[in-house]
């Protein structure tokens, strides 16, 4: 695309820019919309936050822009020399421009207030180096120093500075590359890879919240697989999620999966990604094969087979959990799904029990449809007869869900006849022979044999209930 100069079209959209811009020029302060939104707007994504970056003091200028709105409400970090507020649907953020100097234990900087080229400078990614100025002078105009137009353009992720040096400084961002690269669909620039996999150690100094967090956010993306890919390409799956990178190599039989366990379970987050915004489920399809290294067994005529893969996986969340430091209330959810993820194709023939998927619904519970949301997802082969084939497996298995589901419910009707109108009707005393003929009735109607109506119901029960009294005086 062509290098645009200015957006003073798409900033005049936004009736409050304007005051801003206004507040601004009354305070003598240079003000621009640097970061994520000038990104997105590039990209055309929307995006309802906003970062201010204000040459001189942020808060300061971010309360007389709010008085101006008519906000009241306004969040000042004096520690952070940074202020917050909203404004119908947007988040705005204010910071002064500052420049960071970093301790090799720690990615908190200390920082010192700096001109607006130290604050650009210190930005992760070229393509959150781009600024939109608000100033009366030149309203709209952007300020592009490191060419993160152009790669916006190419879709590339690269580092504004040494890579070496900005891995250093705050190893998070070793996440928010691969993370970037896989929201945005964009690859990471030769040099950059090359520095996260060498800084990749790095990140032990890092909170396993802002880890995880990051994680998460790759399994939200749209190709899932973009980012988990280059997790493991670069080794720092290998400290992140030692278990998911350990499934790499792991051959298993092809009949519809992908030979290697790894590529398999990218292949199902990105299947199950468009089915689901769920990240838990989508947690769910990237742990379902975990335990397969564990149980690889080669069995002479039959190749590797995995057995008793699905009950170790579920053991394990628990500790995986505690690892990742993930919310306590999801884990039965989780290895709820990993446990099943083999159960409905095993009841995908044509005569299985009513018990049997009775045993499904009460173990799989609520989760039953995420359940059969992931099975699916777990099919990956290339040949499209096999995949059609175990998709249609599936929807007979919830054919049957639904038609066991529906029996129950009818089980549990009152039945036409009540029980005490069936002693008054045969002249019976309360015994056990009244809950015989009740449920004979029941399972009549529960068989189509006859309606559910009281006079189909008194007809059946009056035409045969001296054989049912026969049959309960019968010696056992």
């Amino acid at each position: 695309m062509r290098k645009r100069r200015t957006f003073k079209k798409e900033l005049s959209k936004y009736d409050f820019l304007t005051t801003a811009s206004e507040t601004a020029e009354s305070m003598g302060r240079d003000v621009y919309i640097v970061g994520g939104f000038v990104r997105d707007l590039i990209l055309s994504r929307k995006k309802n936050e906003m970062d201010f970056l204000v040459v001189g003091d942020g808060p300061s200028f971010a309360t007389q822009f709010a008085q101006r709105l008519g906000i009241s409400h306004i969040n000042i970090f004096k520690n952070f020399g940074t202020a917050h507020f909203k404004y119908n649907d947007y988040d705005l953020e204010f910071v002064g421009a500052r420049k960071e100097s970093y301790n090799k234990n720690s990615r908190n900087p200390s920082v010192t207030a700096g001109s607006f080229e130290d604050d650009i400078q210190r930005r992760d990614f070229t393509i959150n180096t781009l600024a939109l100025s608000l100033n009366k002078k030149n309203f709209g105009r952007l300020i592009d120093i490191y060419g993160g137009y152009e790669d916006i353009d190419s879709k590339l992720i690269k580092t504004p500075l040494d890579p070496y040096i900005t891995f250093n400084d705050d190893p998070l961002r070793i996440m928010r590359a691969i993370r970037f690269a896989s929201q945005l669909g964009f690859e990471i620039a030769e040099p950059t890879l090359e520095a996260i996999t060498l800084m990749r150690e790095r990140l032990s100094i890092i909170s396993q919240e802002r880890i995880t967090d990051e994680l998460f956010k790759i399994l939200a993306s749209n190709v899932p697989s973009i980012g988990l890919k280059y997790l493991y390409e670069t080794k720092v799956l290998h400290i992140i999620f030692p278990e998911i990178a350990n499934l790499a190599g792991v051959e298993q039989r092809k009949d519809y999966h992908h030979k290697d366990v790894f590529y398999h379970t990218c292949q199902v987050v990105d299947n199950i990604a468009p089915k689901t915004d769920d990240v838990y489920l989508r947690f769910a399809a990237l742990v379902h094969d975990i335990a397969k290294p564990h149980t690889k067994r080669f069995v002479e005529g039959t190749g590797w087979t995995f057995h008793g893969h699905e009950d170790l996986g579920a053991k394990l969340m628990k500790s995986i959990f505690i690892r990742l430091k993930l919310p306590m209330h999801k884990l039965e959810y989780i290895k709820t799904l990993v446990k099943l993820h083999l159960r409905p194709i095993a009841l995908a023939k044509e005569i299985v029990t009513d018990s049997a998927i009775r045993r499904l619904i009460v173990e799989a519970d609520e989760f039953l449809e995420d359940l059969i949301t992931l099975c699916r997802a777990d099919i990956t082969s290339k040949n499209p007869n096999k995949v059609t084939k175990y998709l249609k497996n599936y929807d007979r298995v919830m054919s049957r869900v639904l038609e066991v589901k529906e029996k129950d419910r009818l089980r549990a009707f009152q039945s036409p006849v009540r029980g005490e109108e069936i002693m008054s009707l045969l002249n019976l005393k309360p015994s056990r022979l009244v809950g015989v003929i009740k449920s004979s009735i029941e399972e009549a109607i529960l068989e189509g044999i006859i309606p559910n109506t009281y006079q189909a119901s008194y007809e059946y029960m009056m035409a045969n209930y001296k054989r049912w009294i026969d049959d309960f005086n019968q010696p056992k």
